[in-house]
C-alpha cells in the first residue's frame, strides 16, 4: 500500500525580498542556474572560490562505492588554515572574530589575528601532548572562547575532535570517549549556567574513573575558579599555553581527513557517531553561511546562539562563519539570566545584523510577550534564521514582526547532523517566503519526497523527505559502524539507486515548495489518516492564547491513535478563562483550522515542556503521561522537574 502524509494546514502569506535587498544580495539567481547546469562543476566552482587548497583537487565526487562519497580526495587543505590564518595574511587581523559575552557579564573581544595566535599555541600544546593526526580529542567544555580554539587547534594538526555537550552525564561522556579512543579531553572547572558556577571537571574525574583508558592527559580551562580534584594526568590550559612557542605552521591534509566526530543524542545504547570530513564539509558550511545568511563580513555581526556541542555550533558558530571571515557573537548563558531581556541587551550592545535561533527559543519569548524585546534596539537587525524542528507560522510571523520590525527576512532552515550543513532554505535575495515553509534546496542539493514505494508524492502531498544525490558536507558513516550506516539512512528505497533517508516527513505545497512535518515517527494515525503533530502543533500555536504547543498519539481503541496535546498559555490569558474553557475553545479551533480528523481528544495546559538542553521536546516522555506509563529516561531534560510539575497537572 502506497503511504502519503495527509496535509490539511494551507498558508497564505507571501514576503518577496524587497528591492533594495535583493539589490545587494550576496546569493542571486545565478547560484541556482549554475547549479542545475553542471552540479558538479557547481560544487568544484564553490570549492575554489570559498576554501584555500594547500594542493588543488581535481576530482569532484567519486561516487563508486555508495553510499561511501569522497569529494575532492585528491586535493589537500587546512581547516583552520581557512578559518585563520589566510584572514590575517589578507589584512583583516585586526576585525573582530568573537565578541565573547559570558553569563555574568565579563566580555572579551578576539580579533582574528589574537584567535590565530591562540589556536597556533594550542595546537603546539597538543603536539608536544603526543598528539597525532588522525587521534581523537574529547571537548566538554561551557560556550567560551576556548571551545573554539580547542576545536580549531585539533583541526589544524589534522587530528579529530568530538565535541560533547557540556549538559550530559559522566556517563554519557564515558561511552562516547571509549567509542572514540580519545587521547586527550580537554574540558573546563566549570562555567556559567541559569546565574550560578556550573562544574564539568567532576563529570570527566567520574567518566575516566575505575576502568582503563585511552586518555592519557586532561586539558583544564579555568573558567569560575571553583575547587577541583587534581591528578597526575590533569593539567592547567593557561599554564600549557604560557610554556610553548606562538609559531605553528598549518600543512596541508587530504579533503576526505576526518575533521570530527558528533554522537547524535537522543539513541539507545551504542552512542551513534557521526563522522564529517574536512573539504567538502567546510565547501558546504562556508557556501551556505555566505549566501542563506547574506553574509558582508567587512559589515555584519553575526550571532548563531546554538552551543558548539551541537551541529548548529560546528557548522555556524566555528566552521562556517571564520572560513567566511565573520564577525560574530559568543554567549555564554542561557536567554533568561539574569533577567528575560538578556539576548535582547546582546543585541544592541553589540549591533548584532544576523540572528539565527531555534523555533523552541521564539516560542519562549512569545509566552513572556512582546513587552520585553520591544524595550531594547533592535534596528541593526537584518536577517533572522531559525533551526532546529519545523517553525510554525505564528511563530515565524512574531520573529519577523517583533524581532525583525517587520522587515527582516526570515530564513527556515532544514539540515541535520548527518548533513552537516542547511540543505533546505530560502535565499534571502531571491526567494518569496512563506511563513513557516523551508521552501527550497539549497543550490546543488537534490531533495525529493517520496511515498513507501520510491514514486514522487508529487505537489499538494505529503510524504518521505530524501536527498536523492550526494552532496559536499555528507556524513562519511557511523565511527567504527559501517553496517549501521547503511541500514539507519540508505536501506529504506535500495542500494541500487541510493537515496538518503533520515526519518523526516515532508509535504510540498501548490507551488512545490518544501514542508517539514516532524519525524515520521511524530505522525499519528487517526483513523486511517496519517496527520502530521507539526502540522497540528502550528494549528495551535496560531491561536492569540497559545505560546506553545506539543502533540502526541495515544493508543486508542475506536480510531488507533488519538491525538493529545500538551499546551503552554500566553501569560496575558490565563486568568481570563478555566482550562475548561481554554480546552473548548483550542479544540474548536483546530478542527476548524485543520479538520475534525485533527481534533485532540485531550488538550492539557502545562506551564512547561520537556525539553533538552538543546531546546528539542521530548515527545515520547509526553506520549508516556498520554497513554498514562511509567515516565521513561529523563537524563536528557534541561529540567527534570519539568515531568514532575506536568504530572502534578493531571491528578
Amino acid at each position: 500500500m502506497s503511504v502519503k502524509i495527509d496535509n490539511l494546514l494551507h498558508e497564505s502569506r507571501r514576503f518577496p525580498p524587497t528591492p533594495e535587498f535583493a539589490a545587494q544580495a550576496v546569493g542571486t539567481p545565478k547560484l541556482y542556474e549554475d547549479a542545475a547546469a553542471d552540479r558538479l562543476a557547481f560544487w568544484a566552482d564553490q570549492a575554489r572560490g570559498l576554501l584555500d587548497w594547500s594542493k588543488p583537487f581535481t576530482k569532484t565526487l567519486d561516487w563508486t562505492n555508495p553510499p561511501f562519497a569522497k569529494w575532492f580526495e585528491d586535493g589537500e587543505l587546512n581547516v583552520a588554515w581557512n578559518c585563520l590564518d589566510r584572514h590575517v595574511l589578507a589584512g583583516h587581523g585586526d576585525r573582530v572574530a568573537l565578541h565573547f559575552e559570558g553569563e555574568p557579564g565579563d566580555a572579551r573581544d578576539i580579533t582574528y589575528a589574537e584567535l590565530t595566535a591562540e589556536v597556533k599555541r594550542a595546537a603546539n600544546v597538543l603536539e608536544r601532548l603526543g598528539v597525532q593526526a588522525g587521534d581523537r580529542v574529547a571537548i566538554y567544555l561551557p560556550m567560551i572562547p576556548e571551545a573554539v580554539i580547542a576545536m580549531l587547534a585539533v583541526a589544524r594538526i589534522g587530528a579529530v575532535h568530538s565535541v560533547i555537550f557540556g549538559g550530559f552525564s559522566a556517563e554519557s561522556l564515558r561511552s562516547r570517549i571509549d567509542d572514540a579512543d580519545a587521547v586527550l579531553v580537554i574540558t573546563a572547572d566549570g562555567g556559567y549556567r541559569k546565574g550560578k558556577a556550573s562544574a564539568l571537571k567532576p563529570a570527566v574525574d567520574e567518566a575516566l574513573a575505575g576502568k582503563e583508558s585511552t586518555v592519557r592527559n586532561v586539558l583544564v580551562v579555568k573558567r569560575t575558579g571553583g575547587d577541583v580534584t587534581w591528578t597526575d594526568r590533569d593539567l592547567w590550559w593557561h599554564d600549557e599555553l604560557a610554556s610553548v612557542d606562538a609559531e605553528h605552521e598549518a600543512q596541508g591534509f587530504p579533503a576526505e581527513n576526518p575533521l570530527f566526530i558528533l554522537y547524535t543524542s537522543g539513541t539507545t545504547g551504542k552512542p551513534k557517531g557521526i563522522l564529517h570530513t574536512s573539504g567538502g564539509y567546510l565547501t558546504q558550511v562556508a557556501f551556505t553561511h555566505k549566501n542563506v545568511f547574506d553574509l558582508h563580513p567587512e559589515s555584519d555581526v553575526f550571532w548563531c546562539t546554538a552551543d558548539v556541542g551541537w551541529v548548529t555550533g560546528h557548522s555556524y558558530v566555528v566552521y562556517g562563519p571564520l572560513a567566511n571571515g565573520a564577525t560574530q557573537v559568543l554567549f555564554e548563558g542561557t536567554p533568561d539570566t539574569p533577567h528575560p531581556g538578556r539576548w535582547w541587551e546582546i543585541i544592541e550592545k553589540y549591533k548584532v545584523s544576523i540572528l539565527y535561533t531555534a523555533p523552541t527559543a521564539i516560542r519562549t519569548f512569545m509566552k513572556l510577550g512582546r513587552q520585553i524585546p520591544q524595550g531594547f534596539d533592535l534596528s541593526s537587525l537584518r536577517l533572522l534564521g531559525s533551526v532546529g524542528e519545523p517553525i510554525n507560522p505564528e511563530a515565524w510571523m512574531w520573529y519577523r514582526e517583533v524581532i525583525g520590525g517587520n522587515v527582516a527576512p526570515v530564513v527556515d532552515t532544514w539540515w541535520q547532523t548527518e548533513t552537516g550543513a542547511i540543505m533546505i532554505s530560502a535565499l534571502p535575495g531571491v526567494t518569496t517566503t512563506k511563513p513557516g515553509s523551508a521552501q527550497v534546496p539549497i543550490p546543488g542539493v537534490v531533495i525529493d519526497v517520496l511515498d513507501d514505494e520510491g514514486n514522487l508524492v508529487g505537489k499538494d502531498n505529503g510524504g518521505l523527505l530524501v536527498v536523492s544525490e550526494p552532496w559536499p558536507s555528507m556524513l562519511r558513516g557511523i565511527w567504527g559502524d559501517p553496517e549501521r550506516f547503511v541500514e539507519t539512512y540508505w536501506e529504506k528505497f535500495g542500494l541500487e539507486n541510493p537515496r538518503y533517508f533520515a526519518g523526516d516527513g515532508a509535504r510540498l505545497d501548490r507551488d512545490g515548495d518544501i514542508w517539514l512535518l516532524g519525524r515520521v515517527d511524530d505522525v499519528m494515525n487517526v483513523s486511517g489518516h496519517r496527520l502530521s503533530t507539526a502540522e497540528i502543533e502550528s494549528s495551535l500555536v496560531a491561536h492569540p492564547m497559545t505560546a506553545e504547543a506539543a502533540v502526541v498519539g495515544a493508543h486508542d481503541d475506536t480510531t488507533g491513535q488519538a491525538v493529545v496535546a500538551f499546551v503552554i498559555i500566553k501569560y496575558s490569558h490565563l486568568e481570563e478563562s478555566s482550562h475548561a474553557d481554554l480546552t473548548a475553545v483550542l479544540r474548536a479551533h483546530v478542527a476548524q483550522q485543520i479538520g475534525a480528523i485533527a481534533r485532540p481528544r485531550q488538550i492539557f495546559i502545562v506551564s512547561e515542556l520537556p525539553k533538552t538542553r538543546s531546546g528539542k521536546i521530548i515527545r515520547r516522555l509526553l506520549q508516556d503521561v498520554a497513554e498514562g506509563r511509567a515516565i521513561g529516561d529523563t537524563t536528557t531534560l534541561a529540567d527534570t522537574s519539568v515531568m514532575t510539575a506536568i504530572m502534578s497537572t493531571l491528578k
